[in-house]
């Protein structure tokens, strides 16, 4: 059995009562960090709080080489744990469907995701958030300016009157974080004064959630990570109070329905 547990978004304890089990129960557990992060807490934690030993793999080990995942997880009870919520990458999916190939009975064990929690915590709509897009570091796309695949993913989103959330580059394998005030003055340069809505540690107990025009949020700091990005788009009168009341919009900056 291969079992896919989502730990959630800040720490040991993110993770729901079922995947607790299951990972306690494990005769073997892995887990892989660089699609996101736990960052209120470390593996050694991890591991002393759910009596277990985590081999966290790399990008390599889990894409190119799991065949000893699979192995394992033919004659044993296998956890395979990720941040977040699990199969939101691709490279899960394509885990569970290699175990497929094999025979091996998979399960899914969810955990909160960074965007059902920028939901909650901006009191913007969730069935009126559009496709989500990622901004990476300059280096990582090698190109000026921003990237297409987030430029056309903000515009067809607004030109819809969706939300957009922006993931913001990770790069685990070097300890960088990109951080909302980055975020906002590379987006700056081609929306000065588009609204964006900062949401800081999402999953922990002093989440951030602040709102300004790019322009604005490019001058503040935000703490510690992990930080997204969300554009908004016309606003319910709703929403448009969610947003002045919990992040400190400025009313005139909103586009309200």
């Amino acid at each position: 059995m291969l079992t896919f547990v989502g730990l959630g978004l800040y720490d040991e304890r993110s993770i729901t009562v079922e995947g607790r089990d299951a990972l306690r129960n494990a005769d073997r557990a892995y887990a892989e960090f660089y699609t996101s992060q736990l960052v209120g807490t470390t593996v050694e934690s991890l591991e002393d709080h759910h009596g277990i030993d985590v081999e966290v793999r790399d990008r390599a080990g889990v894409e190119q080489h799991p065949d000893d995942i699979l192995e394992s997880a033919e004659t044993e009870d296998v956890v395979f744990l990720t941040a977040g919520d699990t199969m939101i990458s691709t490279t899960h999916v394509d885990l569970r469907l290699r175990a497929h190939e094999r025979g091996i009975e998979t399960r899914v064990i969810h955990g909160i995701t960074a965007q059902t929690a920028t939901s909650s915590l901006t009191g913007l709509q969730n069935y009126r958030f559009g496709k989500a897009t990622t901004l990476p570091f300059p280096y990582a796309h090698g190109a000026d300016g921003l990237p297409a695949s987030v430029t056309e993913t903000i515009e067809a989103n607004r030109e819809a009157n969706l939300h957009t959330v922006v993931y913001l580059d990770i790069k685990a394998e070097r300890g960088e974080y990109m951080t909302a005030d980055v975020a906002a003055e590379l987006l700056a340069d081609a929306y000065p004064d588009l609204v964006g809505v900062v949401v800081a540690r999402a999953g922990s107990p002093d989440p951030l959630i602040e709102a300004g025009t790019m322009t604005d949020l490019a001058e503040r700091e935000f703490g510690d990570p992990l930080h997204l990005l969300v554009i908004p788009g016309e606003l319910h009168l709703l929403e448009a109070d969610a947003l002045c009341e919990l992040a400190g919009a400025d009313r005139d900056d909103l586009e309200i329905a």
